[in-house]
């Protein structure tokens, strides 16, 4: 049986991708905030997010594993509920932690977004299949998913195949959230060395190592897009235009 054809991806790369949404701290933006994306969507931006799990299976959007750096609360996100994390405000800003749920709401299909599920390497797909079960309402609109851990990646070959994937990678795995990782696994991550596993539809790369083989192979020889995160400077916009499809950016306004 063949899968479901997916859609066009060029949408994926005619304008910019706002990192998190266009957010702007000293304006009381805050990253991965409603907020932020209706910033995106009044500039006609694509939105990047990140999601995490909540204590009772709910897809929050949110970057990282605890709550200390993004609100005046400490602790694990998934240690909350998500009417917890819903009340929780995000420091600097008058939002509130949303649910995927209520940023898609939001967004209302009127300018991409990419969804980044979040991992600790460990094999549990709960956020995986949650964040399906919510795309899979939205069909027809411009989203994709992606994430750093290829098994996520080539779990979505199955859950969701008519939605299309991607693997966010970069060159060097030595920091703390890839200590999981032996020596090998990071070479594979950093070579695609999975790719016959996850068969992305594209890929995002860190913007300061391309240019790469393993991106430069798949855009040139295989036609896959890649996206560059995450542009901050004038030689990282230049270094994406050289080098990859379009860019995810974020501290300045395209």
């Amino acid at each position: 049986m063949s899968n479901p054809a997916k859609p066009s991806l060029d949408w994926l790369t005619a304008r910019p991708i706002a990192h998190r949404g266009l957010h702007d701290v000293a304006a009381g933006i805050i990253e991965n905030s409603l907020s932020a994306a209706d910033g995106a969507v009044a500039g006609r931006f694509g939105i990047e997010c990140d999601v995490q799990l909540s204590a009772d299976g709910e897809a929050m959007v949110f970057h990282d594993f605890v709550l200390d750096r993004l609100t005046g609360e400490t602790g694990a996100v998934n240690a909350r509920t998500a009417k917890e994390l819903g009340a929780t405000a995000l420091k600097g800003g008058s939002d509130t932690i949303p649910t995927l749920t209520a940023l898609l709401d939001r967004i209302a299909g009127r300018v991409p977004l990419v969804v980044e599920i979040k991992s600790r390497y460990d094999g549990d797909l709960a956020l995986t299949r949650r964040t399906v079960e919510i795309l899979k309402q939205r069909a027809g609109q411009p989203i994709v998913i992606e994430s750093f851990d290829p098994a996520i990646v080539a779990a979505l070959r199955a859950l969701a195949p008519a939605i299309p994937r991607g693997i966010v990678a970069m060159n060097d795995y030595s920091y703390g959230d890839y200590d999981k990782l032996n020596a090998g696994q990071k070479h594979a991550l950093a070579n695609l060395l999975h790719f016959n596993e996850s068969r992305p539809d594209f890929l995002s790369w860190k913007v300061a190592d391309l240019p790469s083989a393993a991106p430069f192979l798949c855009q040139k020889g295989m036609g896959l897009p890649v996206t560059a995160w995450t542009v901050r400077t004038p030689e990282d916009r230049e270094r994406a235009k050289l080098h990859s499809d379009q860019m995810v950016f974020e501290g300045f306004r395209p």
